[in-house]
């Protein structure tokens, strides 16, 4: 059993080295898998199998995904135990850390179910469609944490995956997978001196390796952006989240911010970018322009002919007795609220629009499966966990500016989500603006690998990106995902850029997920599940005639 500890641990060890933020380690993700899969094919053989050999393998396949989600988002501590002390926020790094593990490992312990009964390469199919199944899963519950998706691991080189441009990032799935599976074969036939089958298979997985990058290298030097300019500003302000209430006051914030916009601006500056919860005033939106600060950008604004504040807000809505269904009714208004994180455009029209941030953190936004956990509420509020929920809109919405450029407006958390990005284009989107603030998870790697995120929607739609972190990264992505610029961590910046607005929709903005299709990879694995029960009940029944 030893041999099997070391090659669950040499795995997870591969893949927590392979993934983001590094770059030059990125091709362990192509070999990660291969120890797992030896694992599994020792202890899953075809005859006289142990019936233990299900545990063992869910808990060498367990360890070594542990050990991978831990190693890549470790920061998730550092996040959350500022509000809940040591103890409480190692308590709740274990949900998404345990999550995650338990997810990918039901995946992979599917698979060598399927391969006790089933032709190894149908088994392989049931693996590619049991993970994809369980990435979609994870991105669409209310447990949704997408971080780990597997094609994402690719996001630190953006010459290698322009196709993503039609399959987005399940098209990194799905190769990431084949090319384990192929090297894996190699190995199994090379150990074997099976010389007839190894050739092949040594062809196969070198073609499957270089024909996507050569495609996408082809993609990468060919493209050219379409000239159409527009002058934009990114701030980062750097202010402490932990002391935003505690530190400088609101109107110190909002004139660092003003003075450093004022300093980057130039006369055709027409979009002024900033952070996540930048606008540091609780503002009632039916009535924000009787609060100070609204007159202050107004003023600010108006020197700027064609400018606009794209900001981050907190804010609210009063609906008197009409409840929505994240509304709290709060007795001493004795009316019904919804607050929101929010972002906000202004011009110099009259015209104020509003975005209300779709994807909620779960635990931290919202309460997830809020009907079903409601005797939970009181230990997440120990915990520093969300009670309650934020507000929030059904679909993405697009800012307009006065001359007509629009731009999505894009809330933190919301960036790692490809197709609902996408959606965004689809509303004539002309570029995409993340707002952020990603100084709660230290001086760590999350904020590294959320940027480099942010390159994948910039492949994927044809975008520039213009990126406005609190505490950085601040930065700017072409449409081939290359930063152009970016800040430095813990410092009052800004950045200003001449970017090219595009209005082509990609094939992926057009069909989503249509090429990898998560849903029939379930349906797929649905029928392979069956046919292996099937197949396994006939097995039985023939052991029994016999007896």
């Amino acid at each position: 059993m030893k041999k099997y500890l070391y090659l669950s641990i040499t795995s997870g060890i591969l893949l927590w080295l392979g993934w983001p933020p590094t770059r030059f380690t990125t091709p362990l993700l192509f070999i990660g898998f291969v120890p797992l899969l030896s694992v599994t094919e020792q202890l899953a053989p075809t005859q006289n199998t142990n019936k233990k050999n299900g545990i063992y393998i869910f808990t060498f396949i367990g360890l070594s995904f542990l050990l991978w989600n831990i190693g890549s988002i470790y920061w998730v501590y550092y996040a959350i135990r500022v509000g809940t002390g040591n103890i409480g926020g190692l308590f709740v790094s274990l949900i998404p850390w345990g999550l995650g593990t338990l997810l990918m490992t039901v995946s992979f312990w599917g698979y060598f179910q399927l391969k006790k009964n089933l032709n190894k390469w149908l088994a392989y199919i049931g693996l590619l469609c049991l993970w994809t199944s369980y990435e979609y899963l994870h991105q669409t519950w209310d447990l949704a944490f997408p971080w780990m998706t597997l094609g994402n691991g690719l996001a630190e080189w953006p010459q290698l995956i322009q196709w993503y441009s039609y399959t987005g990032v399940y098209g990194g799935t799905i190769w990431i997978l084949i090319c384990n599976i192929l090297l894996f074969e190699c190995y199994t036939n090379i150990r074997k001196h099976n010389v007839k089958q190894h050739k092949f298979i040594i062809i196969s997985s070198i073609l499957c390796f270089l024909i996507p990058i050569s495609i996408s290298l082809t993609m990468y030097y060919s493209y050219e952006e379409t000239e159409n300019p527009c002058h934009v500003v990114v701030i980062q302000p750097n202010i402490d989240p932990y002391q935003k209430y505690n530190g400088l006051s609101i109107s110190e914030q909002e004139k660092r911010l003003i003075k450093l916009s004022d300093s980057l601006g130039i006369s055709n500056t027409e979009f002024f970018i900033w952070p996540e919860t930048a606008i540091a005033e609780y503002v009632d939106e039916e009535n924000i322009r009787q609060y100070p600060i609204y007159q202050q950008l107004k003023q600010f604004i108006s020197h700027y002919k064609n400018g606009n504040i794209l900001s981050g807000i907190e804010s609210y809505k009063t609906y008197g007795f009409a409840k929505t269904p994240s509304a709290d009714f709060i007795a001493q208004h004795n009316r019904y609220i919804d607050n929101f994180n929010a972002a906000t455009l202004i011009d110099n029209s009259d015209k104020i629009q509003f975005y209300h941030k779709s994807i909620l953190v779960p635990g931290v936004e919202k309460f997830p499966f809020k009907n079903s956990l409601t005797l939970f509420k009181p230990l997440f509020a120990k915990l520093g966990g969300a009670t309650g929920s934020y507000g929030s809109q059904l679909e993405p919405s697009v800012f307009y500016s006065q001359s007509g450029i629009g731009v999505a407006p894009i809330i933190c958390y919301e960036s790692i989500w490809g197709n609902y990005v996408a959606q965004y284009m689809q509303k004539e989107a002309q570029f995409i603006a993340i707002i952020t603030n990603d100084a709660w998870w230290g001086n760590t790697s999350g904020k590294d690998q959320h940027l480099a995120y942010a390159r994948l929607r910039a492949i994927e739609t044809r975008r520039w990106v213009a990126r406005s972190a609190n505490t950085g990264i601040s930065a700017f992505i072409n449409q081939r995902g290359d930063v152009v610029q970016k800040t430095n961590w813990w410092k009052i910046e800004g950045l200003r850029q001449t970017i090219n607005l595009n209005t082509e929709k990609t094939f992926y903005v057009q069909h989503g997920d249509w090429l990898i299709m998560p849903l029939i990879c379930t349906e797929i694995c649905l029928i392979i599940c069956s046919f292996a029960i099937g197949i396994k009940r006939k097995k039985l029944s023939c052991v029994i005639s016999k007896k």
